[in-house]
């Protein structure tokens, strides 16, 4: 039995549990960030054991399977929401919101630490999570007070620490300049001035000729390569989870047109842009 939700956030809180129902039905058809308060156990995440313990924070996206295993009783709050509760903004005014929004949901999707929980870079941005989750559960449990715009601006707060605090470092790298380097790649991925071989050297302090031999030794992938996976992986994205037009993500991303974007997409997944959203 799949597990669906019919709104499009679900906030549920669990005080010294040792069963959690949200957890019965897979796979999960909704985006769910998860803060464990305090407890000791293990999550079994797409099949891989990971020890939780107090104050940890998780990130599942559509199709990730996980279970509890509880040792000590376990205190935790889940926020499920669809991806309509962040992109489903119909009015004109709303679209860079909208664009902001799905920004800060790449940043989670394409993470490499996804499976891991969340290590935040300060005790301050830990204790600002929650409280964001605490004025969460606040504003959805109590009917008289819910309003989704609050929860919507909570909830993109809370993106925006989880996304700033996200590494897209691969495990294996072994110098910082080339983890930086991966870093910007990343974070600037709709700006092509900021991928340019002259600014990246310019950035890195590495000269224009030679950071393309550099990024290939370090990665084993050639700089240009690297930076059009990583756009075939937002396309395939933004195809899954959002109603952009293909033109429309072509200029996102950097293409010339969507036709350009459908012979880099085609040519890296052996399918279009098109049939591949048909068939997601």
């Amino acid at each position: 039995m799949p597990r669906t939700i019919f709104e499009n956030i679900v906030i549920q809180r669990f005080e010294n549990a040792s069963f959690f129902e949200f957890c019965k039905y897979t796979p999960i058809r909704f985006f769910e960030i998860l803060y464990i308060e305090k407890g000791e156990g293990s999550l079994v995440i797409n099949g891989q054991n990971v020890s939780y313990k107090e104050n940890q924070l998780y990130i599942f996206i559509p199709n990730d399977l996980y279970t509890f295993k509880v040792e000590t009783s376990t205190t935790v709050s889940a926020i499920k929401f669809l991806n309509n509760f962040f992109s489903n903004f119909s009015l004109e005014n709303h679209q860079e919101e909208k664009k902001e929004w799905f920004k800060k949901i790449e940043t989670i999707l394409h993470s490499t630490n996804r499976k891991e929980n969340l290590k935040f870079q300060s005790e301050i941005e830990k204790n600002s999570i929650l409280s964001l989750f605490t004025v969460l559960c606040n504003e959805y449990s109590n009917k008289t007070l819910k309003n989704e715009l609050i929860l919507r601006n909570t909830l993109h707060s809370v993106l925006q620490i989880i996304s700033r605090n996200m590494s897209y470092a691969p495990l294996k790298l072994k110098a910082s300049k080339i983890q930086n380097i991966v870093n910007h790649i990343h974070n600037h991925i709709h700006d092509s001035e900021e991928l340019s071989k002259k600014n990246i050297s310019t950035v890195f302090n590495v000269s224009e000729n030679y950071v393309g031999q550099y990024f290939k030794r370090q990665m084993g992938i050639s700089l240009k390569r690297y930076i059009l996976n990583h756009k075939v992986k937002l396309i395939e994205t933004r195809l899954k989870y959002t109603d952009l037009t293909i033109s429309e993500i072509a200029v996102e991303l950097g293409f010339t047109d969507s036709s350009h974007l459908d012979k880099i997409f085609s040519s890296y997944t052996g399918t279009t842009a098109g049939n591949f959203r048909i068939n997601k």
